[in-house]
């Protein structure tokens, strides 16, 4: 009698959950609002929207059916489910037009880090957790002012605006398979296809040259492509610390399950993980690009250049203000290592070019004046 009163009281329930959803699906939004401090989350995190706050009621109530009559009953849980995976759905469409929107005006110039980004970052690296905290509002933190780079561990990274927003939106993806754990594999697959955009769009605006178009830039610089691969370089950091949380919300959902890991596939790890290849790939086209753009000056300048007096002739004395110009442009954006391992292959890129015209010119080594 106990299970049949249940799984009554579950059924009309989901009726009524259904019926007031069609009513008022306007109102059930993504919209994550200020507030106190939650259980098990740090003082300072968001408060969670009203549709996660309803999961939490739904779940209270479906543990406390189950205590009564000893097994769980489902109309409920089913009929939220329909509701939580159109609520998801509008979540993933409006963030990923927010990022869209942003990145087609983004000039990929560097921007200052506000302190809320640094503070996501730091709880990142530090505990592998995601909040995304309020402004710090407090007399003491209040003249807190923006850093300029982003430090993650003992690194930098020089950020332009669009990706602070992309750790933001996946700060909230991860929050919100948190908050809805059914969810979990539905928003691990949609944040791989968000990090898909994100990554193919910056490719198109900054090596393919779209940001000319839509942000309206004149050309795009070599501070341009370091800072596009500094950003792609960020999700790399990134992406490591979202396949654990995942990891952990799915293989919590089968418990001690042994199958817990075959949702690797179903739970859009390997989406992450062909991403994080994507990304790769990615950051090595960039730093082609920049190779190739120093690379064509050089040769433009030894196509001119003829073996004879004045030394160091003009096209040497360009060919050092071009290498000089691009230490400058992205000597304080990419990290010291990567800047050493890009000149070391230009400058087996200039000897190469410069053994190619002395060849073209019959330079000899026979200790002539033109040798000389």
């Amino acid at each position: 009698m106990l299970t049949a009163v249940c799984d009554y009281a579950h059924e009309r329930l989901g009726q009524l959950v259904s019926a007031q959803a069609q009513v008022n699906d306007a109102k059930i939004s993504s919209q994550i609002r200020p507030g106190e401090r939650q259980g098990g989350q740090p003082q300072g995190a968001q408060r969670p929207c009203r549709f996660v706050i309803f999961a939490r009621v739904i779940d209270n109530f479906s543990d406390s059916c189950e205590k009564v009559c000893g097994r769980p009953s489902t109309a409920l849980k089913s009929a939220f489910k329909v509701q939580a995976s159109k609520f998801v759905q509008r979540f993933h469409n409006d963030r990923k037009n927010k990022l869209g929107l942003i990145l087609d005006s983004e000039r990929w110039k560097q921007t200052d880090v506000p302190g809320e980004f640094q503070d996501m970052a730091d709880r990142i690296t530090s505990s592998g957790k995601f909040y995304t905290p309020k402004r710090i509002q407090d007399s003491d933190n209040g003249d807190r002012k923006p850093a300029e780079v982003l430090l993650v561990g003992s690194e930098k990274y020089a950020v332009v605006g669009t990706v602070l927003l992309l750790l933001k939106i996946v700060t909230e993806y991860c929050q919100c398979a948190e908050d809805l754990s059914a969810m979990a594999p539905t928003l691990c697959r949609q944040l791989a296809e968000l990090l898909v955009l994100f990554n193919s769009r910056c490719c198109q605006l900054v090596i393919g040259a779209g940001a000319l178009h839509l942000a309206g830039l004149k050309t795009i610089t070599s501070t341009n492509l370091a800072l596009a691969s500094r950003a792609l370089q960020l999700v790399l950091w990134l992406i490591p610390h979202v396949k654990k949380h995942f990891q952990d919300l799915l293989v919590s959902q089968q418990g001690s399950n042994p199958q817990a890991y075959s949702l690797r596939n179903t739970g859009g790890l390997s989406h992450l993980e062909a991403v994080e290849k994507d990304v790769n790939s990615h950051v090595l086209e960039i730093e082609g690009k920049v190779l190739s753009i120093i690379g064509n000056l050089i040769s433009g300048q030894l196509g001119h250049w003829e073996a004879k007096p004045p030394v160091p002739s003009q096209a040497f004395r360009n060919i050092s203000r071009h290498l000089t110009k691009l230490h400058e442009a992205v000597s304080n954006i990419l990290p010291e290592s990567q800047v050493h391992d890009l000149y070391r292959t230009v400058h087996q890129s200039f000897k190469e070019k410069l053994r190619d015209q002395l060849m073209k010119m019959n330079v000899v080594n026979n200790w002539g004046p033109q040798h000389g």
